[in-house]
Parts: C-alpha cells; structure tokens; sequence
C-alpha cells in the first residue's frame, strides 16, 4: 500500500473512532462509498438472511458499532478503507440524513426551504456535512419509537432520507470523486431534532389493519422473502428485490406480497415507482415460464 493510501486510511480510522467517541455506530467504506468488507455469503448456492448472526464481520451497515476495539477491528480487517459511513436510526442519537443532491436539474435547498415554508417548520442549525459534488448532508435526531425508512427523491426532486437500515458518509472521508468535509461553524453542533412537521413528511403513515393481508394469513416463505429485501444494501436493492419477487410469483402468491416487498423495498432505500416496476418484471418473467396464479 502506498504511503499516501496508509495516511488516508490512518485519518479514516481516527475520524470514525472520532465519530464512536459521540455515539454515533460506525462501518468502514471503501473509495466507492460502498462498506469496505465484503459479505462472508457471496460465494452461497442460496441467499443467506444473516444481519451478523454468523459473528464473521461483512454485512454492511449490521456490523456498526461505536466501541472503539470493534472499530479497530472492522478496519484491521479491511486496511483498504478511505473512509468510514455513519449508520441511521441506531441509539443514542436515531440518527436521520437529509441528503441535498445536487445531481438533479431541481434546486434541493430551494425544494427543503419550499417544503418548510409549505409545512410550517424551521431548517434548524445542525452538524452538515459538503459532499465532493457540491451537495449537502444535514444530520437531525428522530424520537427512539419512530421508524425513519430510507428513500430517494419521495420528500422532493434530489432529497434523499437515510433513515433506519441506511447510512451516512462521515466527514473526513476520502472517497473517488473528492473528500467530505464538515460545513464552517456546524462541526461543533449536536444533531438537532428534527422538526415535527418534517418528522411526518419522511415518515410513512401506518396501513390501515387488514386481516387478509396479515402476517398469520401470509405465506411462511414470504416472510423470508420480505426480510431478504429488508436486508439489502446499496447496490443489492433492485437484485434482491427482482429475485424475492420471482421467488413469490414462482410460487403463486406474489399479487398477495407484493406491497409487502413495496414496502420492504423502500425502507432499504429506493422509491415506490422503482420497486412497483421491479416487481412487475417479474411479474411479467414468471408469468412467461407458464407459473401459475
């Protein structure tokens, strides 16, 4: 390894033991932004269901933790690491990203302020952090019994959530496009809470109770299928999500899980229209291999 790959590797190290010094669980990431160890499944027959059960570290946002020896470990155990990601929703802080992109035509900071002047809400002071492309990360608290899902442009054209499952690129990372960095004057700010009406917006209602669809009535096989697509990962949603919904449809009760793994879909992070059209395809691929209803 170069001196200057073990220099950026030392500071991502030093910046993420920073970041479990408040609290906040951390995973190494690789140039890429993507966790830095890889999954002990891969080479699996079948997909494996494991959140870290197995005790082997490479699952992604499951393994993060804020004790400083489990930090040293994860990034002993992946030396390539530039940087390090800050998982959502986990205690003491819950915490919730509001991710302004700057990759769409729409103004995100324009969209946020539009929002909080249509919702009657404040944009609090709180830690932010720049991103190499010019957008902005703004870190709030949510209330331990809420579950913030992550999502992708559902709030605003180029506002992204990361919410529970989800995580954050923690400042002083160093990824392929440039370095993320805290904004002047908010590096010594808690996180602040995140405004009610706001709170709401990102927050899904609950579905009305319905007997039929309940998880006494599913199938045993879909409960799995559900979790396997909660499971995923940046990277794995659309793959993860295709397959669960081949799997259902393969054995005729994909109508009746469908908005289940919509749901499932969108807590780990993409947008209903994305998951409604994965589904769909698959739909459509089962139903060509004459499966039945």
């Amino acid at each position: 390894m170069a001196t200057t790959d073990r220099q950026t590797a030392t500071l991502a190290l030093a910046h993420a033991l920073s970041a479990a010094e408040r609290g906040l669980a951390v995973i190494p990431l690789s140039p890429t932004k993507l966790p830095a160890l890889r999954s002990p499944h891969r080479g699996d027959p079948e997909p494996v269901l494991c959140r870290g059960e197995c005790g082997l570290p490479g699952h992604g946002v499951h393994d993060a933790t804020a004790d400083p020896a489990g930090v040293r470990a994860l990034f002993a155990a992946a030396p390539w690491a530039t940087g390090y990601g800050i998982a959502c929703g986990r205690p003491r802080h819950h915490l919730i990203g509001i991710d302004l992109d700057t990759k769409s035509s729409t103004d995100s900071v324009a969209a946020l302020q539009d929002l909080a002047l249509r919702h009657l809400f404040t944009i609090p002071e709180t830690v932010t952090v720049l991103t190499p492309s010019g957008g902005r990360h703004l870190w709030l608290t949510g209330p331990p019994d809420v579950v913030v899902p992550n999502s992708a442009s559902r709030l605003a054209p180029g506002i992204d959530v990361r919410g529970a499952g989800g995580y954050l690129v923690g400042p002083g990372s160093v990824t392929a496009h440039g370095a993320y960095r805290l904004a002047p004057g908010t590096g010594d700010l808690n996180p602040a809470p995140c405004p009610r009406a706001l709170l709401r917006l990102i927050t899904p209602p609950a579905r009305p109770h319905d007997p039929t669809h309940s998880a006494q009535s599913r199938p045993p096989q879909g409960q799995g299928l559900v979790q396997f697509v909660l499971a995923a990962h940046e990277g794995q949603r659309n793959t993860r999500l295709f397959w669960a919904a081949c799997r259902a449809y393969e054995n005729g009760f994909g109508d009746e899980l469908a908005d289940a793994l919509t749901e499932a879909a969108v807590r780990a992070g993409l947008t209903e229209r994305e998951a409604r059209a994965t589904i769909a395809s698959a739909d459509r691929l089962t139903s060509g291999r004459g499966r039945g209803r």
